[in-house]
C-alpha cells in the first residue's frame, strides 16, 4: 500500500485548521492541544484503575463477526480495575471500544476541555477506546460519517488512515462499515488481495495527549504498540452526501444487515464476505482497462 506520513502542527487556530483541513477532508495530527487538560498530566492507566475500577466494562477481541452476534454486542465483560490490571500484565487482544465512561464516571468530565477548534462537537459522546500491545482495531469507518478528532494518552498507538474513494481497493464488505476481516493491514498478502496495491492512505503513531483529525468517512486501521487508551470527540458530517449516508447507515442498513442475520445465519456473512471479493476485484479490472 502506499502510505505517507499524516502532517503534523503543534497548535493550530481554529481558522486555519478548518481551511486547510477541514474544508479539504485531510487528517492532521496536532501535538499540542491536550497540554493544558487536567488529562494531560492525570490520564494514565492507574488513574483510570483508581477512578473507575469497579465499573463494568465491555470487551471485545479480534474474533470474526458470527451471525449470532449483535451489531457492535461485546463478546465479554470485566472489571475495569481488573482489565487494566491484565494490559499491564501481558498482551491481549481484549479491547474496549466506544464506550462512554465518562456517563458511569462523570468526574472524569472534569479532566478535559472541549477544544474550541471550529468544529461544533457533539457534548452527549466522548467515547472512549482501550486495547492492549499490539492488539488492533479492524479496519472500518464510522457509522455517522462523523469528523472525529481522536486523542490518545498512556502509551503510543498507530493510525492507519484511508479516504473514502479509496473504497473501491478496501475489499468492503457489503451492508456493513469493515473491509474484510482476514486481511492483515500490517502485512497485506498481495497476491490474495491485489487491490490493496493501488490503496494509498495515511500513517502516523499518536504519543500521549497528541489528538489525530480523521475527516469524514474515513477507513482507520489502529494498532496498540503499547497499552493505552483513547478519546474521541465527533463533529456531525457537514458534506449533505455524507448526511444522507449516515442517515441510511443508522436507519437502513444497520436494521436490515441485522435482519438477514436472523434469517439466513451463516450464509449472510459468508455470502458478504465473498461479495466483498468479487466486487472489490471487478473495480480493480475496470481500473486496469481505463489506465490501459
Amino acid at each position: 500500500m502506499k502510505l505517507k506520513e499524516i502532517e503534523r502542527v503543534n497548535k493550530i487556530s481554529k481558522t486555519d485548521f478548518i481551511s486547510q483541513y477541514v474544508k479539504k477532508q485531510i487528517p492532521v495530527v496536532i501535538e499540542q492541544l491536550t497540554e493544558d487538560w487536567p488529562a494531560y498530566d492525570k490520564w494514565k492507566l492507574s488513574y483510570i484503575k483508581e477512578i473507575a475500577g469497579n465499573t463494568i466494562v465491555p470487551l471485545y477481541d479480534n474474533r470474526p463477526v458470527n451471525h449470532k452476534d449483535g451489531f457492535n454486542e461485546a463478546h465479554t465483560k470485566m472489571k475495569m480495575s481488573d482489565y487494566i490490571d491484565l494490559l499491564e500484565q501481558r498482551p491481549t487482544n481484549y479491547r474496549i471500544f466506544l464506550y462512554n465512561l465518562m456517563k458511569q464516571v462523570p468526574a472524569l468530565n472534569k479532566d478535559f476541555l472541549w477544544p474550541d477548534i471550529g468544529l461544533k462537537l457533539v457534548r452527549q459522546m466522548p467515547m472512549l477506546f482501550f486495547g492492549g500491545q499490539n492488539s488492533k482495531v479492524f479496519m472500518h469507518y464510522d457509522i455517522d460519517y462523523s469528523n472525529i478528532l481522536h486523542f490518545h494518552f498512556h502509551g503510543e498507538k498507530q493510525c492507519m488512515l484511508f479516504a473514502p474513494e479509496q473504497s473501491k481497493y478496501m475489499y468492503k464488505v457489503p451492508h456493513a462499515l469493515i473491509s474484510r476481516e482476514d486481511i492483515d493491514f500490517d502485512n497485506p498478502d498481495y497476491e490474495k488481495w491485489p487491490a490493496l496495491q493501488n490503496a494509498e492512505g495515511y500513517i502516523t503513531n499518536l504519543k500521549h495527549g497528541e489528538m489525530l483529525y480523521m475527516p469524514e468517512g474515513y477507513w482507520h486501521y489502529m494498532k496498540y504498540l503499547t497499552p493505552g487508551f483513547s478519546m474521541s470527540l465527533r463533529s456531525f458530517p457537514t458534506n449533505i452526501s455524507n448526511l444522507l449516508k449516515a442517515f441510511y447507515n443508522v436507519f437502513i442498513m444497520r436494521h436490515f444487515d441485522i435482519m438477514m442475520r436472523k434469517f439466513k445465519g451463516q450464509k449472510w456473512i459468508d455470502y458478504k464476505n465473498e461479495k466483498a471479493i468479487r466486487n472489490t476485484h471487478e473495480n480493480l479490472h475496470q481500473t486496469s482497462l481505463n489506465r490501459s
